[in-house]
Order: C-alpha cells, then sequence, then structure tokens
C-alpha cells in the first residue's frame, strides 16, 4: 500500500502540490480563528450546592443539611459521585457528573432535584448552586490597598462598588471576596437596664427588625391629583437605630434603643485573612470564570499574592 502511494504522488506531481497548498491554508486559517483555553480544563463536570445555616454545629449540620440533600442529588441522571462536607454553620454537596455531560444541563438537573426538598430542610434555610464555573476557573486575584483607608473601608468598596463593576465582565463568572473586615451594625445591650426596663432580647430584636423597612399606604385625591402614600424608614445611620422605640416606660414616655444598649459600627467575625507580598493584610477578591472557554488574551498575569485561613 505505502508503495501504491509512492507511485501516485510522483504521477500526479498537480494533485500532491494542489493537497499541500489546501493544507497549509486550512492550518493558517484555523491557527488564527481555534479560540484557545488559556487554562486548560481538565476537571470534572461538577455542580456545587452551597447552603448556610449560621450558628450551627457541623455535626447538626451534616445531620439536617447535607445528608437529605446527598441523598437526594443521588437520584439525579448522569451523576455518578456525590460528595456531601459539613462545616460550623454551612454546608458543602458536590454532584460530579459523567464525562461529556453538558455542564448548563447539569445544573438544571440539580435545581429541579432541590425544589423537591421543599419541607425537608429546616425553616430558613435555602440552599443555592455555586457560581458557573469550575474547579480551574480561577483566574485572576487582586488587591485592594489605601494608607488613608482601613481594612473595613476596603472590603465595603470592595463588595459595594467594585465587585458588581467587575461581574459584569464578560467571561467572568463569581468575584469572591477575602480578607478586610466586614461592616455591621453592632447592639451591645446593657442586660441591667433590660432587666430595668422589663424587656426581652426577643422584643429589642423585634423592634429592630420593624424599625428597617418601607410600608406602602393607600392614595389620597387631591385637587383632580392622586398621590401614593409611601413611608420610608430605613436606617441610613447610627443615631437613627439608637432613636428606635423598643418599648413605652412609664407614664407612655418610650424607651429608646440608646437607653438600654451601646450601638456602634463593628466588623464581623471572620475566619480568614488576606495578606499581600509578606507586607501585611489587605482586602483582596479574585475572578472565577465561567464554563466555557476564554481567549487566552483575556487573561493578565497578577501581582504575587496569598492568603490564609
Amino acid at each position: 500500500m505505502l508503495k501504491g502511494i509512492i507511485d501516485f504522488s510522483l504521477n500526479n506531481k498537480f494533485i500532491v502540490l494542489l493537497g499541500t497548498v489546501a493544507l497549509v491554508v486550512c492550518g493558517v486559517y484555523s491557527l488564527k480563528n481555534i479560540p484557545l483555553d488559556a487554562i486548560p480544563d481538565l476537571s470534572d463536570v461538577q455542580v456545587i450546592v452551597y447552603t448556610e445555616w449560621p450558628g450551627q454545629a457541623p455535626q447538626i449540620v451534616q445531620d439536617q443539611l447535607t445528608y437529605p440533600l446527598t441523598t437526594k442529588m443521588l437520584s439525579v441522571p448522569k451523576a455518578k459521585v456525590v460528595r456531601g462536607y459539613s462545616f460550623y454553620g454551612f454546608s458543602f454537596v458536590y454532584v460530579i457528573f459523567e464525562d461529556g455531560t453538558d455542564p448548563y444541563w447539569a445544573r438544571s438537573r440539580v435545581l429541579e432535584y432541590l425544589s423537591g426538598m421543599n419541607g425537608r430542610l429546616p425553616a430558613g434555610v435555602a440552599p443555592s448552586l455555586g457560581p458557573d464555573a469550575t474547579g480551574v476557573g480561577w483566574a485572576f486575584m487582586y488587591s485592594l490597598t489605601s494608607p488613608k483607608r482601613d481594612l473595613a473601608e476596603l472590603r465595603s468598596m470592595q463588595d459595594w462598588n467594585l465587585r458588581y463593576q467587575l461581574a459584569s465582565v464578560e467571561g467572568v463568572s463569581e468575584v469572591a471576596s477575602i480578607g478586610g473586615f466586614v461592616k455591621q451594625y453592632q447592639i451591645t445591650v446593657d442586660p441591667t437596664k433590660l432587666r430595668a426596663y422589663n424587656l426581652s432580647i426577643s422584643e429589642v430584636a423585634m423592634a429592630v427588625k420593624r424599625s428597617n423597612g418601607e410600608v406602602g399606604g393607600r392614595s389620597i385625591e387631591l385637587s383632580e391629583k392622586e398621590f401614593m402614600l409611601q413611608v420610608r424608614g430605613y436606617v441610613q445611620n447610627l443615631e437613627d437605630l439608637r432613636k428606635v422605640a423598643v418599648g413605652v416606660g412609664d407614664k407612655g414616655v418610650p424607651i429608646l434603643l440608646r437607653d438600654i444598649a451601646n450601638v456602634e459600627f463593628g466588623p464581623d467575625m471572620r475566619r480568614g485573612i488576606a495578606e499581600l507580598n509578606g507586607e501585611g493584610e489587605t482586602s483582596a477578591a479574585w475572578w472565577s470564570c465561567a464554563t466555557a472557554p476564554m481567549p487566552a488574551k483575556s487573561f493578565s498575569m497578577p501581582r504575587k499574592s496569598s492568603s490564609r485561613r
């Protein structure tokens, strides 16, 4: 057979030359137009189910969250492995599918089976799917530093401004924040004053919850114009929170939150930090790319950084 190919090539030089030129043209065209994956994705097709239950021990999370979700995910079509992990306050369930499964089809099937978990999980617990990314989707990391701003301000800028701008970039599925301090309103109740006013913690919590909201009313027609009533009661600063009425004292005098508690800004409890080049703490974040491949030219090399947990 090899001798026949050689004889045919010697007797038909024009056809061989034409085929060679065609192959070269096709190769050059493919080299310029075929999209390249900067980080080859060799990971399994998987869907992550994340469930948060604050304040609960890992054993309770395992019994009431991870186990029911894991047993339910075992019946998902084309799922070959289901792994569950229980931690303090949250649970992870990894559903790994057979090779070649469309990732978006897999996510839709997991959502379909999650809808059947209504009533089987604790009240107030809502499972959610992880980002539309793979195990090698972490493509870029950056940090925020400033000599004039503290870690709480940098983390707030990251969570409420920068993150939403970066999430709109094509190909980015998630922008995850780490480090810094998450700013929150902190109310430290004085138990002695609470007993003196004959109040309970539940009453204080309910009063604070009701004070931060918006209520709609009816409409009023005046001079052939219709006015809609709306009451805005969102907390804008610490002073608004200190003026919240938590009860009624003697002679109808309202008891304000500042009378029984200390209200101030403070950081949320955290379980990890981020540092940059060994120079100290910083507020950082990383991009996770979507499942679809991204062109190699869209990636940039970040500065060296590290995180500790």
